[in-house]
């Protein structure tokens, strides 16, 4: 288990969010616009250097909004560090208001390159990841009585690819265990699967297998920005308490 640490700083106005796998990407990029936007983000993810860098480049927009973004040290396939990153920012805010379970692998490649290790690590965190966060956040949701539940997904989730047979099972797996929840929670608790395309992001740089590097080349060429992914989640925030935006599918134009 790894050890988590919150400052002193107490939220005053907007949502308290927790990201996970924010170091980068989409999740870094829904860090930055919920600070902006006045939200108080506890930014999870390995890459403490990485959550150090954007807490100071969000600080002066912090300071405007007067939201907060503090970094924590975090890997979701550790279910007791999952807990403690949860707990650590109810006690620290006195509340957590949503959840994002943004972390995830993707080393594509064929099922007959038998890269079984690259399976489980997808298993591990796209999927074990999602639950642990589930796990560690609905009793506190349960417990005040409100809580917002976001699965970053992917478009993976609603078609396969060859090469894509495992990661799109794990994103399959994401939405079904997502929709779930939806329908299993109290009316107080939201749910939300957004569904994104192809993101300019590092996913594909964890891609060992040649030929699906190759592929994966091909199939990035029309990429659109993390923000815009992260402009959905935050529409999916921002409605009242009685409605909720259960799936979004975001990816670009060009995509088909």
């Amino acid at each position: 288990m790894t050890t988590q640490h919150l400052d002193s700083t107490e939220p005053a106005d907007g949502k308290v969010v927790l990201v996970t796998g924010a170091s980068s990407g989409i999740g870094a990029a829904l860090a930055a616009r919920l600070v902006a936007e006045g939200h108080h983000v506890v930014a999870g993810a390995r890459r403490t250097d990485r959550l150090r860098a954007l807490e100071q480049s969000t600080a002066e927009a912090a300071d405007r909004s007067g939201g907060s973004l503090q970094p924590v040290r975090l890997d979701v396939t550790d279910r007791a560090d999952t807990d403690a990153f949860v707990r650590a920012a109810r006690d620290h805010h006195g509340r957590v208001d949503a959840l994002v379970a943004n972390a995830g692998v993707m080393p594509l490649s064929r099922l007959d390159s038998l890269l079984v290790h690259e399976w489980d690590r997808m298993i591990d965190v796209n999927v074990r990841g999602l639950l642990h966060g589930i796990a560690a956040a609905l009793p506190v949701f349960t417990a005040q009585g409100s809580g917002h539940f976001v699965t970053v997904a992917s478009i993976g989730a609603h078609e396969v690819v060859p090469t894509g047979a495992v990661y799109c099972a794990t994103k399959y797996a994401a939405w079904a265990i997502s929709e779930g929840l939806r329908q299993e929670s109290p009316p107080f608790i939201r749910v939300t699967t957004v569904s994104p395309g192809v993101v300019t992001s590092e996913l594909a740089d964890t891609i060992t297998d040649p030929g699906a590097a190759e592929a994966m080349r091909a199939y990035r060429a029309h990429a659109i920005a993390p923000d815009a992914v992260a402009r959905a989640v935050s529409y999916a925030l921002a409605q009242p308490s009685d409605v909720d935006v259960n799936e979004i599918v975001v990816r670009p134009t060009r995509q088909r």
